[in-house]
């Protein structure tokens, strides 16, 4: 080895935690025979989990056999418990344990303390028997002594080296029943692993159809609002129908979409990831039918697969809806405009007329204040020139003739020279 080389920089602070996730929750060792026992735990609404009391109830289990607890925000912890083995996750939105041991009423003992103090409501539980593999007809035997034949899932795994088997109907105790047949010579890890996909197909199974359940109660209030936006759509080209009242309907509408929105984006997200780690762990259990029966890969297809395309379709249509009301929003917004155009035209009209009749009145006007003004200043011009025109014999009548016109003609001449230096 050359120690000559150079010194390697220094590790990125998040290198160690980057390459411990990559051996994190490694696969349980189970050895032939066995029974197991799995839960996954969570609380009715995601944002009441309460982190601190799994962590406490699992301190309880280790802390009763004298066991060193985990780190502080530990989030696996695999060890054994007098005689059983057990393996303990906190995932994203629940924390999970699995049991296994070579009696089962050991196993289903731990699994009745676990119940009994689990802070989390059970999600998904499935109880495992675990055997050796002698012919297909014991294999036959298993399949119809614990298991119910209308919606059992049966296939070869590990290269035809192992049955698997589940009903997935629960038994008296609300678990899942699960069968896994094995041939000798095949290692407790391989076993391991193979009980390890079942409980993540369970647990993932089980998450994803809560996205199910959400579509299934937003399906009757997107029926509704789909309802009246098309109602409030089909309103936007009658000019009788108020756009004040409509834009209302449409707000309330946009509004209720945005809240369906908020509600579900998570779960809908959360769901098309769950679907997809379905999907993985059955193609890595690379199944291989048995004596014709359906596998698991078929029994989702018939039962699983319907009810995310269930969600999916939901999830379109909220999105449809919330771009139709943006787009009524839009044509609201138009005929608004437009009303708003043929308003100021209207006004703009009208103004001119308006414009026109006061013209109209100043001129009036003006030719009134020309005689009022000429009147008065005809009479004043009057009284002025009167005694002349009497010494030079000149009757009042004709001197007024003489007079009015050249008033007239000066007052008009001077409001006009008045007006243009105002202009």
């Amino acid at each position: 080895m050359n120690t000559d080389a150079p010194h390697p920089a220094a590790d990125h602070p998040h290198r160690a935690a980057v390459v411990e996730e990559l051996h994190a929750r490694p696969f349980p060792s189970i050895p032939l025979p066995a029974s197991a026992w799995f839960v996954a735990l969570r609380p009715a609404r995601r944002i009441d989990r309460d982190r601190a009391a799994e962590r406490d109830q699992l301190d309880r289990l280790l802390g009763g056999a004298c066991l060193p607890l985990p780190d502080v925000g530990a989030t696996h912890w695999s060890g054994r418990l007098g005689p059983l083995h057990m393996k303990w996750e906190s995932h994203n939105e629940f924390v999970t344990y699995l049991v296994w041991g070579g009696t089962e009423k050991d196993v289903l003992a731990l699994a009745q303390d676990i119940l009994r103090d689990a802070p989390g409501l059970r999600m998904a539980s499935a109880r495992f028997r675990i055997q050796t593999m002698d012919s297909d007809d014991q294999v036959n035997t298993v399949l119809q002594s614990d298991h119910a034949s209308d919606s059992l899932a049966v296939a070869r795994v590990l290269d035809g080296q192992a049955v698997i088997a589940g009903d997935f109907s629960p038994d008296a105790g609300g678990d899942m029943r699960f069968s896994v047949l094995v041939r000798n010579g095949v290692g407790p890890k391989r076993i391991g692993r193979t009980v390890q996909r079942l409980c993540e197909i369970e647990t993932y199974r089980a998450m994803a159809m809560l996205g199910w359940i959400r579509a299934r109660d937003m399906s009757p209030q997107l029926g509704e609002i789909g309802t009246r936006l098309s109602s409030a759509v089909g309103g936007l080209g009658e000019a009788s129908r108020d756009a004040e009242g409509t834009l209302h309907d449409l707000l309330d509408i946009s509004a209720g979409l945005e809240r369906l929105a908020a509600r579900s984006s998570f779960r809908m997200a959360a769901t098309g990831a769950y679907e997809r780690l379905v999907t993985a762990r059955i193609d890595a259990l690379r199944e291989d039918p048995f004596e014709g029966r359906q596998t698991f890969a078929e029994f989702m297809l018939r039962r699983f697969d319907p009810a995310m395309r269930t969600v999916e379709a939901t999830e379109r249509r909220l999105t449809r809806l919330t771009e139709r009301a943006r787009r009524a929003g839009e044509l609201l917004r138009t005929r608004v405009e437009v009303e708003l155009s043929r308003q100021n035209r209207a006004l703009l009209t009208s103004m001119d007329r308006r414009s026109d009749e006061a013209l109209r009145l100043q001129h009036t006007v003006e030719g009134l204040s020309v005689v009022a003004i000429s009147y008065y200043a005809t009479g004043l011009a009057l009284y002025f020139l009167g005694p002349f025109a009497y010494e030079i014999g000149i009757d009042k009548g004709w001197l007024a003739a003489l007079v009015t016109p050249l008033v007239v003609l000066g007052v008009w001449v001077s409001l006009r020279s008045i007006r243009k230096r105002l202009h």
